[in-house]
């Protein structure tokens, strides 16, 4: 029965909550999921029509608040400048996501020691790397072994062509005499574990029809399913229940028909990101934890870090074939990832190069920015840009800052009640030097490769909030983090959280090969304590 105590019980099934899911089943466990999403149906992806791109701009645009589908719920984020990403369905946002997938950096752990900012994770690069090659294995990621940026790794599934336009940006970065490499990409160049290979098709960031992205509504959880893990959809949870003074119960949560049900559990694990994780904390108050479960620190929602994003727009004069190809994925540049103050700022940022625009997407730009004109020279002015444009994406470490938060937002709630969460997020002076310098030196790379015009846009982009971390941090001190070195809440002792939210700072990357290495080493920690799990 849907009410009888079970041994684990995960709360979300986005990218960190199907990776532990899928290890603790071998534990043999009785595991349940709840995810207030559904089962996606490929068949319905916009890339299985020709008005794909009209319908990514509807049911399937990137912001809650603009997509109100049965299974979002709202988030104020209009005290800050970045709008909040995010997407609920089996998978999570992985769904929508471009699987661009490069790893952290070993500095990316010990910020404070090398450059007395922020704060040192309790872990490092070499705790997480067999778990990054996990990852890569399960999910089938592509790449080219020997990127002297990071550490030697190899991807299982050789890299995603980068075509014309990538040996543009790579002769552009030639020239300059800086770092370039094809980027790691979760996106199966191969047919892999019964997954048909990439077949270019184009639009990622809506779905792919074809099954060769490495969301995890087809890597993992056909995995932990067949190995015994149940997952309910459409579950809705409101609440973390406690007992006593520091062990939760299980959760509250309403189901499909919208009956509020309590289930009970042994362990609970919440995988909800850096906004629904806090979120879910906040609002499971008690007497014992009147301000939050888990929030002695007070840190629960603080040190929200968002990855600040710039663009520039480059238009070639030969055809790229650029629109063709995963869209997230070509190569990038870490040139200026690592600290050096001569630049201005502290950290750093990469250089993403990715595809061109999709043509009715060309179209709208031109028209709104002036290039394109309506009319008579309607048609010749888009030919000189389809196909010929190559974007940069300028992707800035966020340091943690406290003041960067998210609280439950007094009056909106969601369609069951549930308050929702508010974003409180300003743009540090350190990110506004940084998103500076890298624009600039993204025009750079452009010209260097043969841009006849460069298009930056306003930074930080409005709709770039995908990336969700830190707001309920890992440490080994009590009073300065939620959870400890291997994701067990310091309040709660069988509490465990396993998102991007335990992030003690952001990177200069993508996050969520690190997100899911990360899940998969708390997963393991846990197998490995078993038998003194609490104490």
């Amino acid at each position: 029965m849907a009410d009888d105590i079970v041994d684990v019980l995960i709360v979300g099934a986005g990218a960190s909550g199907a990776a532990v899911a899928w290890s603790l089943a071998e534990t043999r466990m009785r595991i349940v999921c709840l995810e207030q999403g559904g089962w996606m149906n490929p068949a319905e992806y916009p890339s299985n029509g020709r008005d794909w791109e009209m319908r990514q701009y509807s049911e399937y645009q990137l912001s809650p608040n603009l997509r109100n589908r049965a299974a979002d719920y709202p988030i104020n984020d209009d005290d800050s400048p970045i709008a909040i990403l995010n997407f609920n369905a089996v998978g999570g946002s992985t769904i929508l996501y471009s699987a661009h997938f490069p790893r952290f950096h070993p500095s990316d752990f010990r910020v404070a020691s090398l450059d007395g900012v922020a704060d040192d994770w309790p872990i490092d690069y070499w705790t997480l790397e067999p778990f990054f090659a996990e990852n890569d294995r399960n999910i089938g990621v592509s790449g080219l072994a020997g990127d002297p940026a990071i550490p030697f790794h190899e991807p299982p599934l050789p890299p995603v062509p980068m075509g014309r336009m990538g040996e543009a940006m790579g002769r552009g970065f030639n020239k300059l005499g800086w770092h370039w490499w094809p980027s790691d990409t979760a996106i199966v160049t191969r047919d892999y574990n019964g997954r048909g290979r990439c077949l270019n098709l184009g639009p990622c960031n809506a779905g792919c029809a074809q099954g060769a992205k490495s969301s995890a509504d087809v890597t993992y959880w056909p995995m932990a399913e067949r190995a015994g893990v149940e997952l309910r959809t459409n579950c809705r949870v409101r609440e973390i229940t406690v007992a006593g003074r520091d062990m939760a119960t299980g959760v509250t949560y309403f189901d499909a028909d919208g009956v509020e049900r309590h289930q009970r559990a042994e362990v609970v694990i919440v995988a909800c990101n850096g906004v629904g994780t806090p979120r879910l904390l906040l609002n499971s108050t008690s007497a014992r934890f009147p301000d939050g479960l888990a929030n002695s620190s007070g840190l629960v929602g603080k040190n929200l870090m968002l990855h600040p994003f710039g663009h520039v727009r480059g238009i070639f004069p030969e055809p790229l074939a650029s629109h063709f190809g995963p869209q997230g994925s070509c190569i990038l540049s870490q040139e200026f990832y690592e600290t050096d103050l001569s630049r201005g700022f502290v950290r750093g940022y990469d250089l993403q190069v990715t595809r061109g625009a999709p043509p009715v997407a060309t179209a709208r730009a031109g028209v709104a920015n002036g290039t394109i004109p309506w009319g008579q020279d309607h048609h010749a002015a888009f030919e000189r840009t389809y196909d010929r444009d190559i974007n940069i994406g300028v992707l800035c470490e966020d340091l943690p800052e406290e003041h960067n938060r998210v609280t439950l937002d007094p009056e909106l709630t969601d369609s069951h009640g549930i308050p929702a969460p508010k974003v409180s997020y300003t743009l540090s002076e350190n990110s506004r030097r940084m998103l500076e310098h890298g624009v600039a030196r993204a025009s750079e790379a452009m010209v260097a490769g043969g841009a006849t015009s460069v298009h930056p846009s306003p930074s930080p982009i409005r709709y770039c909030g995908w990336h969700l971390l830190g707001t309920a941090r890992m440490g080994d001190d009590p009073g300065q983090s939620v959870v400890n070195s291997w994701g067990r809440s310091h309040d709660v002792r069988n509490l465990f959280i396993v998102d991007g939210s335990v992030f003690v700072t952001s990177g200069g990357v993508n996050p969520t090969t690190t997100i899911q290495a990360v899940a998969l080493y708390i997963a393991d920690a846990m197998k490995k304590n078993l038998a003194n799990l609490f104490d």
